[in-house]
């Protein structure tokens, strides 16, 4: 996900679309206990979208 894209949303669709992030990075981690993932990169993908939406929600209390 783009950062132009996550700062054309709302606050509370920020909310909800990091709650989703950590979900899935959560789900990645177990699913790649047991087996290899087939992309390894998705667990860097999701913490990096997961950081550019906290960067956001923090430039806008700010």
């Amino acid at each position: 996900m783009k950062s132009s894209e996550i700062k054309e949303k709302k606050d509370t669709e920020l909310v909800e679309l990091l709650n989703e992030k950590r979900k899935e990075l959560r789900d990645a981690r177990f699913d790649t206990a047991g087996s290899k993932s087939k992309d390894a990169y998705v667990k860097m993908k999701l913490r990096r979208d997961i950081a550019r939406i906290l960067t956001e929600m923090r430039e806008r209390v700010r």
